[in-house]
């Protein structure tokens, strides 16, 4: 089989080694792909919104299946432009995508099918927004509608953090259109779980859990990140709870989806928080997440690409998603000053260990020398018995991988730990 996968960072990078394992897979390209992947896929240098293009590839070189991987080709159509064009692949069409795609859409689904979410409101008009902010409770939350590489949410502190965030996306345009409308939500307290699940529209087969840690800094300080890393599960997400979520969101969810016309194929991630009045949805992903899939398909037991074009064909029902009972953590190596500005083009080594349990998200290749080439450099995962031995192994390899600049969180993992204690 000839597979393509739409993406190039370390999300993508772990999907390719996952899909990689079906002895049927002859060849899979990645576009663009990265300077790690090409290690373990054809890169093309088609940018991933770029959908004519994709699909033009996609006919020319006879793809049996594609993955659209990243947020912004799915919302732009990117599975409905391969569908089209007779190419099946794996991950919603644009009129679902939108549950990710729009921060508003998403709450007034959660809010219309009673969905557990946090109170919100919704602003057009920075002046409304503002003097809003003048009595809402604080702290408090500001979303930019769109898309925002992971960066568009901001939990303000106070009155005036709340109403610069606001000034900042409505006024400065620091995400562009996403930012022209804006949720201001409730400030919900207790642990956060991240849960993909794999789901045809009908049925849904939760992954395992997982706990990200988005803040650039030790001990969740400093700005909100992409993520630096990952365990897998999360301690917090006990069978009752797991129990609790599939009956009050994960099937109304999909139900919801399929009312409003917009059924739901693919990846949804369910990012939640556990409050004290039971589990509520902080957001939608309409795609696996970045860098959960990192400790998540490493888990995995089943063969990736057999559920995915179960997702596909509305088979997923009998199909088998089964996962290690084990650990898994990824420690994520970051260029000095990520998520604001640093510097590019240090070259990366790794050893032999190291390159295999590393997943590369911003590299390139240049005359055979991997060089930095963004924020998020390198994920590497280790999977052990228990999650301390995880842990631990997942710092020992990353000590495998150099690079000028490099930084990483020294502490992840560790919340987690202090919950199974």
């Amino acid at each position: 089989m000839k597979l393509l996968v739409v993406g190039g960072g370390g999300r993508e990078h772990a999907i390719i080694r996952s899909l990689k394992k079906n002895p049927q897979v002859e060849i899979i390209y990645a576009l663009p792909g990265n300077g790690g992947i090409a290690a373990d896929a054809t890169c093309v240098p088609i940018g991933a919104t770029e959908i004519d293009k994709i699909a033009a590839f996609a006919v020319e070189n006879a793809i049996d299946y594609a993955v659209a991987a990243p947020d912004d080709p799915l919302v732009l159509g990117c599975v409905d432009a391969l569908t089209e064009k007779g190419i099946p692949c794996f991950g919603p069409r644009a009129n679902a995508a939108i549950i990710e795609g729009s921060k508003v859409f998403s709450k007034n689904l959660m809010h219309k099918y009673g969905i557990p979410t946090a109170e919100y409101a919704v602003f057009d008009q920075m002046d409304a927004a503002l003097s809003y902010l003048d009595t809402a409770p604080i702290p408090t939350v500001v979303k930019a509608d769109g898309l925002a590489l992971g960066k568009g949410v901001i939990i303000a502190e106070t009155r005036e953090a709340a109403k610069t965030a606001v000034r900042d996306m409505m006024e400065a345009g620091v995400f562009g259109k996403s930012g022209s409308r804006v949720v201001i939500e409730e400030f919900l307290t207790g642990p956060e779980v991240s849960v993909l699940a794999f789901t045809d529209g009908k049925v849904v087969k939760p992954m395992v859990s997982s706990m990200d840690h988005k803040r650039s800094g030790d001990n969740d300080t400093g700005l909100n990140t992409g993520g630096m890393g990952t365990v897998a599960p999360n301690p917090y997400y006990t069978p009752e709870i797991a129990d609790r979520c599939m009956k009050e969101i994960f099937l109304p969810t999909i139900a919801a989806m399929n009312a409003e016309g917009r059924t739901f194929q693919g990846c949804l991630y369910f990012g939640l928080m556990l409050t004290p009045n039971g589990p509520k949805v902080i957001e939608y992903n309409c795609r696996f997440g970045d860098p959960e899939t990192q400790v998540v398909l490493p888990l995995l037991e089943s063969d990736l690409l057999t559920i995915m074009q179960s997702c596909t064909n509305g088979t997923l029902a009998e199909t088998e998603v089964r996962f290690a009972h084990k650990h898994a953590c990824c420690v994520i190596l970051a260029s000095r000053g990520y998520p604001q500005s640093y510097q590019k083009g240090f070259p990366i080594t790794m050893t032999e260990e190291a390159a295999r349990h590393t997943y590369v998200a911003g590299a390139k290749l240049e005359n055979g020398q991997l060089l930095t080439s963004g924020g998020r450099v390198t994920g590497t995962t280790a999977i052990a018995g228990s999650l301390e031995e995880a842990i631990r192994e997942a710092y020992r390899i990353s000590d495998g991988v150099r690079f000028e600049n490099a930084y990483r969180r020294s502490d992840i993992g560790q919340r987690a730990l202090q919950a199974l204690k």
